[in-house]
Formats: C-alpha cells, structure tokens, sequence
C-alpha cells in the first residue's frame, strides 16, 4: 500500500472519529470494567480516572457530569481539540501531495 493511500486513510480516520463520538450516547463508556492499574490494583484513584467519560460527557455538552468523572476534562478537551486539528490539518496537506 502507498503512501498516500495511507495519508488518505488517516484522513478519513481523524474526520470520522469525531462524528463516531458524537453518534455514541454521552453515557457510553459509564458502566464497565475499570481500566485503570492505579484503580484495579491499590484501589487509588489517579488524575486521569474518568477522563474518558468526562470527555465523552463535556463532548455532549453534559457539563455536570464531567465535573462528576474528572474536573480536569475541562483542560485536557480543548487540549485534545487542538491536537486532533493539527492532526487534521497535517492529514490533509499530505493527502494534497
């Protein structure tokens, strides 16, 4: 496979990603099994504990309840918001070439 097939496949992956998210319900990562090893092993929650469903909430516009999962979701969103466009913007000018 090429090269720019490949730039072109990460393209469409950075653009559906946010559209796959947004289609999922906010409360889709709720309910499951712990992940976390600072959480599953020493019953300790670390900074980053909730931050997937914090993200998910805050990305619905479910400001309550990412204040609920992880406080910090509220730095860390736009943070990934910004690298996810860059992602996008590097993606499409290699998919130009």
């Amino acid at each position: 496979m090429s090269k720019r097939w490949l730039n072109k496949i990460w393209l469409a992956a950075l653009v559906l990603l946010p559209v796959v998210l947004l289609s999922l319900p906010a409360n889709f990562f709720d309910d499951g099994e712990v992940l976390c090893p600072s959480k599953r092993f020493f019953d300790v929650e670390c900074f980053g504990c909730g931050m997937t469903r914090a993200v998910m909430h805050l990305m619905h516009l479910d400001f309550e309840m990412a204040l609920y999962y992880n406080p910090g979701s509220f730095l860390v969103t736009p943070v990934l918001g910004i690298i996810w466009l860059r992602w996008l913007r590097q993606a499409i000018r290699a998919a130009r070439r």
